[in-house]
């Protein structure tokens, strides 16, 4: 009985917002009956237009199955270019399947009409990283949140490059997206719980930070480093 008044008063809502002509008086004003609907129909419309932020709890985890490791993966790794915003709510379906996946997130803070809104980002925006069997792939594709599947030429590169991210996130480095570099100075962490990372330091706003790229991508994600904990690896 309540849904079918809840749809009810919907299905009212739409016929008002039909009917809502504008009605002019003699002088050619919109009359008090006409700003009244004019008013409603706004309301309405920036209403749908609402979109709900996902809670914390809500967001996928960035590793499935949780608590692995990205190297003890079984099967061939390949990259989900997803449909617009489908980054997480394809590592949902994934994870329902059972399917291994690796979705690198950050949290990004940002301000808006004077509060304050964190959500957790896609370092890539548009991919997420699978790895499984055919079965598993063609379930991927059965999602319809998947724009294209790209293979992976080189897994145990693309495998690499995805572990040093993977390090970087479980020390809790806060990782931001980073423009893709074709030449810099190489360099390697020999400290620290990022020891061993290896990547270009570029210098932002007197601040040194040290690109992770993924190469087949021509995406990075950067961390702050300092220049005390890295060493030069090779010249260009």
């Amino acid at each position: 009985m309540l849904l079918r008044q809840y749809l009810n008063s919907i299905l009212d809502a739409r016929c008002w917002i039909l009917d809502a002509r504008p009605v002019r008086g003699p002088a050619g004003n919109l009359s008090n009956g006409a700003r009244k609907r004019k008013i409603r129909v706004s309301s309405i419309a920036n209403r749908d237009r609402r979109v709900e932020l996902l809670k914390p709890t809500e967001n996928p985890p960035i590793i499935w199955p949780e608590g692995k490791s990205i190297c003890d993966f079984n099967g061939l790794w390949w990259v989900a270019h997803t449909k617009s915003r489908n980054e997480k709510a394809l590592a949902q379906n994934l994870l329902r399947k059972d399917i291994s996946y690796f979705l690198p997130m950050s949290w990004k803070t940002r301000h808006r009409s004077g509060r304050k809104i964190r959500s957790l980002l896609p370092l890539f925006s548009g991919y997420l990283f699978f790895c499984g069997d055919e079965s598993q792939r063609i379930e991927l594709l059965r999602t319809n949140r998947v724009a294209n599947l790209i293979e992976v030429k080189d897994q145990q590169k693309l495998l690499d490059e995805l572990l040093q991210v993977e390090q970087a996130l479980k020390a809790g480095a806060p990782l931001v997206p980073h423009k893709h570099i074709k030449t810099g100075q190489q360099c390697r962490v020999i400290a620290g719980p990022l020891t061993d990372l290896k990547g270009i330091v570029v210098k932002t706003k007197s601040i040194m930070r040290l690109v992770l790229q993924i190469d087949m991508l021509g995406q990075a994600a950067s961390v702050e480093i300092d220049t005390d904990i890295i060493e030069i690896l090779d010249e260009y």
